[in-house]
């Protein structure tokens, strides 16, 4: 496996990686070609239609009502029981 990846030699010794003895020169783009690669890379992007967004906002309210109100519960079952605890 180590072989396939290219860590191993035929020999089963690990293979040294060489350092590049030169550095890459960084690529800078200006503003207009970051915009414009920005607006490229957003092209790409499978948006959900109309429905799709109303169902899963529909899910994450209904998950975090029941979530706070689950956390709620057990907040108040346990208080109950630390007050009845010391008060007793």
């Amino acid at each position: 496996m180590l072989q396939r990846q290219g860590e191993l030699g035929p020999d089963g010794e690990p293979i040294r990686a060489r350092r590049g003895t030169q550095q890459r020169a960084k690529e800078r783009t200006g503003p207009v070609e970051f915009a414009r690669e920005v607006r490229s890379e957003l092209r790409k992007v499978a948006w959900p239609t109309r429905s799709e967004t109303i169902n899963y906002s529909i899910i994450t309210i209904v998950t975090l009502i029941f979530f706070t109100l689950l956390i709620f519960g057990i907040d108040w079952v346990f208080s109950e029981a630390v007050l009845k605890l010391f008060n007793a």
